[in-house]
């Protein structure tokens, strides 16, 4: 369980396919507090540490991990927004993220409001009916406020969120483009409420 407050940036220094793929992921954590089999939130997706240094750990990702998650994030030299679990009696200032990736959107605009960047995300119809303004989401592992959503052709949305200037310093998305794939997980609220009112219909 995450809160989509990153807490450090690491860079893949290395990746290796063997019958999965491993990642040597650099960061700033102390390694000494952190256990093999802890989890880490890398870019909103929830891996285990398999191995680990005085300034590294490794993770392994499986064929449907890589299939599900936005193209090119997994390359020699990528950052990635880190987050470790959370634990009892954290501070909660995000909203309740699992790290399991649910749809991969796309960048298709970036406008400056003020000091803040506006960024409009366009999604598939698998997620739209759980994205609401007010709501929360969770992009590149970040916890954002959904400000405006739009209904588009084929059931599909676009939707808008700020990045303030601090978020766009202290995560991976200051380095965002119109036509970037981004890691989406919707709020773990609008998922359940989903399988309750689908048991409901039946």
């Amino acid at each position: 369980m995450f809160t989509g407050i990153i807490t450090d940036i690491g860079i893949i220094r290395s990746h290796e396919q063997r019958g999965d793929l491993r990642l040597v992921i650099g960061c700033a954590y102390a390694m000494e507090g952190v256990a093999i089999g802890a989890s880490i939130a890398c870019s909103g997706v929830c891996l285990t540490v398999v191995d680990k240094g005085d300034d590294w750990f490794a993770v392994d990702l499986s064929a449907e991990t890589v299939g599900r998650t936005a193209q090119g994030h997994w390359t020699q030299g990528r950052r990635l927004n880190l987050e470790r679990a959370l634990k009892v009696g954290d501070e909660l200032g995000g909203h309740i993220v699992t790290g399991h990736v649910d749809e991969i959107g796309e960048i298709v605009a970036l406008n400056r409001e003020g000091d803040s960047t506006r960024v409009t995300i366009a999604a598939g119809p698998a997620i739209a009916p759980h994205v609401a303004t007010k709501g929360s989401i969770t992009m590149e592992g970040v916890s954002l406020t959904v400000n405006e959503v739009v209904d588009v052709a084929g059931g599909g949305i676009q939707f808008g969120v700020n990045l303030i200037p601090h978020t766009a310093e202290v995560t991976t998305l200051g380095g965002l483009a119109v036509g970037h794939p981004v890691n989406l997980e919707i709020d773990v609220l609008a998922r359940y409420l989903d399988r309750m009112q689908s048991l409901r219909n039946r």
